[in-house]
């Protein structure tokens, strides 16, 4: 697990620099993808707006943040910045293990004079908050690169730290769709291949120990899911 946290955490500190000079990684794919049969696929992605998973109007509208919630962002990137989350009501909280991407958005929080919560460089499955301080959250385009232990540990540290009843949207893979492998075709040669290794049924039965499935939707090659946090 460290292993991998540290080849997800360089392959986004060098996609910050690269991306300071100007340079998209996406737009600079070797042939071996680009020639690939379901590269169309991906580029439909990335110009539809119903497939940016963390930016989706539907993701805003089951969270409602109002001016008196704390969010928690888990493996955040660059949400803050370009997925209208600096417009959002509610205070910030972004984590995220890439040390670039967190120096980033305290650049981009202090010149466009935000108030935030925090910004933390770690992992989402060890977080610094108290018990029960967040009203809403969510973990998108992160839990894809880890195995199941890691997801577990994960969902509980999201659920620890999660008020009762709180909201949280997070996605896993859809495994075996063709919009899936060409995007772990893709992470892999971005240096932080993807190791999810769970069903949708062995993520779910993860799940049901911590919070309730509100419903369920396919968004690209991944699923997202709307969760309730269940508390005593």
């Amino acid at each position: 697990m460290k292993n991998q946290l540290e080849l997800v955490s360089r392959s986004y500190d060098k996609a910050i620099d690269l991306g300071r000079r100007g340079i998209d990684l996406y737009k600079e794919l070797p042939e071996f993808i680009t020639n690939h049969p379901n590269f169309s696929l991906f580029q439909n992605m990335q110009t539809d707006e119903s497939c940016s998973d963390s930016g989706r109007q539907e993701v805003l509208d089951y969270l409602s943040p109002t001016k008196n919630m704390n969010f928690v962002d888990l493996g955040c990137c660059l949400n803050l910045m370009f997925q209208g989350y600096d417009q959002w009501p509610s205070l910030y909280y972004g984590v995220d293990i890439s040390s670039k991407t967190i120096e980033l958005l305290h650049e981009f929080a202090a010149r466009n004079k935000l108030v935030i919560g925090s910004l933390y460089c770690g992992s989402m499955h060890d977080t610094p908050y108290e018990t029960d301080f967040f009203d809403i959250g969510a973990c998108i385009g992160s839990l894809e690169y880890f195995e199941k232990d890691f997801v577990e540990e994960a969902i509980m540290e999201a659920h620890r730290i999660m008020k009762p009843k709180g909201r949280f949207v997070l996605d896993i893979p859809h495994l075996g769709s063709p919009e899936c492998e060409i995007a772990m075709m893709i992470e892999e040669y971005l240096g932080r291949t993807d190791q999810f290794n769970l069903s949708s049924l062995e993520f779910e039965n993860i799940l049901m120990g911590y919070f309730e499935i509100e419903k369920k939707e396919k968004v690209g090659p991944m699923i997202q899911y709307f969760l309730k946090c269940n508390k005593a």
